[in-house]
């Protein structure tokens, strides 16, 4: 192995990764998985989890899935030690998992602001700290990867349907990783966050029906994010070839947030 390619191997490395049982959380588990992680997936629901370690198995990749709702401190510590009970260790967390909601702003009501921020911000923080608490401080070494949005960039197009909630979640995300950043580099642990633009997923089925191509058609790229687009920054910022670059929020986006 030439000394580059031992800066991306990941190999005897533990990456959690919430919301990893499809979408974007699934490809990160597979980038990562590919170059030697073993993946802990934590999501929601029991099926669609058996569904993705089965699809990573058949690509090679070692994974334990974990059934959780990371609403609560309870529930993402309980996360963490079921995690390190199966593993030992977590070398690397992708805060992926997170929600949405589409109304205009004088429709949210308490509970969906609720509801968005818990889980964005709040879970979050949450498995941050419990991971951080129970592998990464005490071995003075770790990466953390929040997934924000370029919604927490900038503000979305008059015509798509609003997400105030989301928006503010993910410009929270971005100031975290900043600051958590700054605070933890003594511990050796980078924190970066990808901030995606728009990739087909259940989430965003509802306004890319309605709006892809327009979507497509703004963006410098032409199109938008496809199944490996988010590999490469994922691999980048979890491994020793990004060992050198934290606080920093990298766009994954075609080049909209630009324009």
């Amino acid at each position: 192995m030439t000394a580059l390619r031992r800066l991306f191997d990941l190999t005897g490395r533990v990456a959690l990764i919430t919301g990893g049982s499809r979408g974007l959380g699934l490809q990160i588990a597979e980038a990562l998985g590919e170059f030697g992680a073993v993946v802990v997936l934590a999501a929601r629901k029991q099926d669609e989890l058996d569904a993705a370690a089965t699809h990573l198995a058949a690509q090679g990749v070692d994974s334990t899935v974990v059934a959780a709702d990371l609403r609560t401190e309870p529930a993402a510590r309980t996360l963490v030690e079921r995690a390190m009970a199966a593993r030992g260790r977590i070398d690397i967390l992708v805060n992926n998992a997170g929600t949405s909601w589409g109304a205009p702003a004088e429709e949210h009501t308490p509970e969906i602001w609720r509801r968005v921020m818990d889980l964005n911000l709040d879970g979050l923080f949450y498995v941050t700290q419990a991971a951080a608490r129970a592998s990464m401080i005490p071995r003075k070494m770790g990466r953390i990867v929040n997934i924000a949005s370029i919604e927490g960039l900038k503000g979305h197009h008059h015509s798509a349907i609003g997400t105030i909630a989301y928006a503010t979640s993910k410009g929270g995300v971005v100031q975290f990783t900043r600051a958590l950043a700054a605070e933890w580099g003594k511990y050796g642990i980078t924190v970066n966050a990808l901030a995606p633009g728009w990739f087909p997923s259940r989430m965003t089925r509802a306004v890319l029906d309605r709006h892809g191509p327009e979507f497509a058609e703004r963006t410098p790229l032409g199109r938008l994010g496809g199944p490996d687009d988010l590999k490469g920054a994922a691999l980048l910022l979890a491994s020793d070839a990004g060992g050198h670059i934290t606080g920093q929020i990298l766009s994954v986006d075609g080049g909209a947030s630009v324009i």
